[in-house]
């Protein structure tokens, strides 16, 4: 059966967000268990790592939500699924899956789609709009809050004769790996950042954005100052606003207004994150907006770090709540600061205790050979 597994895998952009790298770790494993495997994409930072090798590549607009392209790209598609004898369609966003539902309609091939996010909905418009990524044969949720939320708002999209089920997202847990980072690369890095080793070092990573939490980060911050006295920690937001000015410059007023600009740096990017977690002390994720999953927070783990996050959405299934990481009440800053002067004061064995359980928890739950693993199976059985 593994010979005849043909996939294609439709995504929007091959970035290194969550739904990307998936998408990216699943093609790679594919050929290593004699499958033909393709993506198609409209370009994106993670192409240039691409084994063509192994995984076969090819650019169609399946970013665009106009309609005209969402019909030319199922066109394409049909071609691409009739060319390599495809067997699976997978999407994962929504654009491109109304192309992937007319191609398999066509070709009468199975269709995947991976729900990845909430989707925010303000009518029903964009509700039927979503309810694509629950119109496939196999529906997966990359959380159990992925799966409670679609139950709850895309019931009457359902099918019951369709699969749905939780395969929680993965990563490399060789790549976040705290042994493999040389010390010249952390004082290298600490450099790069204008930091020194006096003091503990709190990284908050993520896109500037409202919802990821940078200003109830900041509020918990001045707290946590105003408790242990001025300059007793440095503090990191490594993340791109992406075009959000007026955001990124309010934050830094905010953070001028509470005199931390001697204590806070703004960090646009860092192509190495598990060295960014190594030299850092403290992670925070203070989204105020549930995360589907949350990456940093397993990453973290991974790379034996305490972490800190919102007490909503995925954060809720992948921390082992003062065992592996700690929770704090969502969009209260006197919540985060508290938990923040915790973790400061913990001693170094209760600390590296929680390092060792984080990264036993990443291993045995989320790492991306078990989700390549579980996505791989299904496949075959949806065949079958």
């Amino acid at each position: 059966m593994s010979s005849k597994l043909k996939v294609l895998q439709v995504i929007p952009r091959l970035g290194y967000g969550g739904a990307e790298t998936g998408c990216y770790d699943l093609a790679h494993y594919l050929p290593e268990n004699n499958c033909f495997s393709c993506i198609v994409t409209s370009g994106g930072d993670l192409l240039k790592f691409v084994d063509k090798k192994k995984v076969k590549l090819i650019k169609l607009p399946v970013h665009s939500k106009n309609p005209i392209l969402i019909l030319f790209n199922s066109i394409a598609l049909v071609f691409i699924i009739l060319f390599y004898n495809i067997s699976i369609i997978h999407a994962r966003s929504r654009a491109p899956a109304w192309s992937c539902l007319i191609a398999a309609k066509i070709t009468r091939r199975k269709f995947v789609t991976t729900f990845h996010g909430t989707y925010n909905f303000k009518n029903s418009i964009k509700k039927f709009y979503n309810s694509i990524m629950v119109r496939s044969n196999l529906i997966i949720a990359g959380s159990n809050f992925i799966f409670s939320h679609i139950k709850d708002n895309y019931s009457k999209y359902l099918n019951l004769n369709k699969k749905f089920l939780v395969i929680f997202r993965g990563i490399n847990v060789e790549y976040f790996d705290p042994s493999i980072i040389l010390k010249v690369e952390e004082h290298e890095l600490l450099s790069n950042w204008g930091l020194t080793r006096d003091k503990k070092i709190i990284l908050m990573p993520g896109r500037l954005t409202t919802w990821k939490g940078q200003e109830v980060f900041i509020e918990a911050l001045n707290l946590v100052n105003r408790e242990l006295g001025h300059q007793s920690f440095y503090a990191v937001i490594l993340g791109s606003d992406q075009g959000r000015d007026i955001y990124s410059k309010k934050i830094k007023r905010l953070a001028e207004q509470y005199r931390l600009t001697a204590q806070l740096k703004f960090v646009e990017h860092c192509k190495n994150m598990p060295l960014a977690y190594k030299v850092s002390d403290l992670i925070i994720s203070a989204s105020i907006e549930p995360e589907a999953f949350g990456r940093v927070v397993i990453e973290a783990q991974s790379m034996e770090k305490p972490i800190i996050a919102s007490d909503i959405g995925g954060s809720n299934e992948t921390i082992v709540n003062n065992e592996t990481g700690f929770l704090f009440e969502s969009n209260n800053p006197k919540s985060l600061s508290k938990k923040i002067i915790e973790v400061l004061n913990l001693d170094e064995s209760r600390l590296k205790s929680i390092g060792i359980e984080g990264r036993k928890n990443i291993i045995k739950k989320f790492n991306v050979e078990k989700m390549c693993f579980s996505t791989y199976s299904e496949y075959k059985k949806l065949l079958n």
